[in-house]
């Protein structure tokens, strides 16, 4: 009989059935099909150093929400993390701050599915608490007494420096052009620069340790910043489900209060 038992038992669990009968021990049950799963896995994703803070906070309540799950970032210049995966760097999603770096991935078929736009940033000039150089607009940036500091032509920020040279006609002459976003910022924090090219969300997200100068001509470098899930991936799933995150409701009210805008 117990025989018997034990035969009923195991069918039941072959077919993903929850075993409830009286008789069929709960070591014996199995989960029902569908059921979320709190195996350890490991989600990799590359972004843009400008998203550091924000998808910070994503990736905590994704995790709170896959038990299980870890995510891990890489956080630099687009350019950079676009350069590691076409040579073959382990990566599940790719969150760019341009369109164009992403574009390379898509070329080399290295994108699942189509990118999706999730927010937009524009440039600001960060300067010190006590702006040392007096700059109060893009034009102050091409006076040479001004230590001014940028993104490499490569880098988003960079590439949108340029685009703002080239409409409002100036020329600014960088004592350094930095990998990422978040290096020119250093450079003003730490006092190396009297002025440096980064984004609005930037200028925020340091607080009190700069401040912020807008200008007009920033209107014509809007970055548009697109994330998919990448070829490569072993966890296409997870990732689209961490993509999800970002261009839903939730990860949307993130990145708004960082002063990202809509794409």
């Amino acid at each position: 009989m117990r025989g018997a038992l034990r035969v009923a038992c195991a069918a039941a669990a072959a077919t993903g059935l929850m075993v409830v009968a009286t008789g069929c021990g709960a070591s014996e049950a199995t989960p029902v099909q569908g059921e979320r799963s709190s195996q350890a896995q490991t989600l990799t994703v590359f972004a843009a150093a400008s998203l550091k803070s924000t998808f910070t906070a994503i990736g905590a309540d994704f995790e709170a929400a896959h038990p299980g799950t870890t995510v891990t970032f890489s956080f630099a210049g687009s350019s950079d993390l676009v350069s590691q995966i076409q040579g073959g760097a382990p990566a599940d999603v790719l969150a760019s701050a341009d369109t164009k770096n992403m574009g390379k991935l898509a070329k080399d078929n290295l994108v699942d599915g189509t990118p999706v736009n999730f927010a937009s940033n524009t440039l600001e000039i960060a300067v010190p608490p006590d702006n040392p150089a007096n700059v109060s607009s893009l034009q102050d940036l091409t006076d040479p007494d001004v230590k001014v500091v940028v993104c490499a032509p490569e880098v988003p920020c960079g590439a949108a420096t340029q685009t703002v040279e080239k409409a409002s006609g100036v020329d600014i002459k960088p004592v350094s052009e930095e990998s990422s976003v978040t290096d020119v910022l250093s450079k003003v924090t730490s006092g190396q620069a009297d002025a440096g090219m980064v984004y609005v969300t930037d200028v925020k997200a340091a607080g009190d340790k700069v401040n912020g100068v807008t200008f007009p001509e920033s209107s014509e470098a809007v970055n548009t910043y697109p994330i998919a899930t990448l070829a490569g991936s072993e966890n296409k799933e997870l990732a689209k489900q961490f993509v999800g995150l970002v261009t839903g409701p939730e990860g949307q009210n993130i990145l708004s209060a960082a002063g990202f805008a809509k794409p």
